[in-house]
């Protein structure tokens, strides 16, 4: 199965690449590598989980919230690489995650989004990563993500 065809057996389907709010892109690609930028969980135009993980959303909502992002940066990706099928491999994951003090979950939450990443892409959606917690990130989101890919050209 192609990624378009397990995400669609997924039941979901990429979202529409949310326009830049500053000085940058959401993704630039350098030979057959991808990188985006940071991603936030969101869904029609709006954040949909903020606060702190730990303290305002649950672990459970924390991961739901990566694979969101997740699926934004692979909307970035895809739209950099020529197609969500053109992305051959997952190469790394970094999230952060809005913690609240003493909280050190952040694998946990990071799964959300490797879950997802390894349910579209199998083996070529495992990757190396980062789970950082951080006091405090834009719009007050409880995650943030970013994602590094391989591509084909054809």
């Amino acid at each position: 199965m192609t990624p378009s065809e397990r995400l669609a057996a997924l039941e979901m389907e990429l979202p529409s690449v949310a326009a830049p709010v500053g000085s940058y892109v959401p993704a630039t690609r350098t030979g057959h590598l991808v990188l985006t930028s940071g991603q936030l969980p969101m869904g029609g135009g709006q954040l949909v989980c903020k606060g702190k993980v730990g303290k305002d959303v649950t672990v459970e909502e924390a991961m739901a919230a990566t694979g969101i992002a997740a699926l934004n940066g692979l909307a970035a990706a895809a739209g950099a690489a020529g197609g969500l099928d053109r992305i051959t491999r997952v190469i790394r994951l970094c999230v952060y995650v809005n913690s609240a003090p003493g909280f050190t979950d952040q694998p946990k939450v990071a799964n959300g989004a490797s879950d997802l990443l390894v349910g579209i892409f199998g083996d070529a959606g495992r990757h190396a990563r980062a789970a950082v917690g951080v006091a405090e990130l834009p719009l007050d989101a409880a995650v943030e993500l970013e994602l590094m890919v391989e591509v084909t050209d054809g």
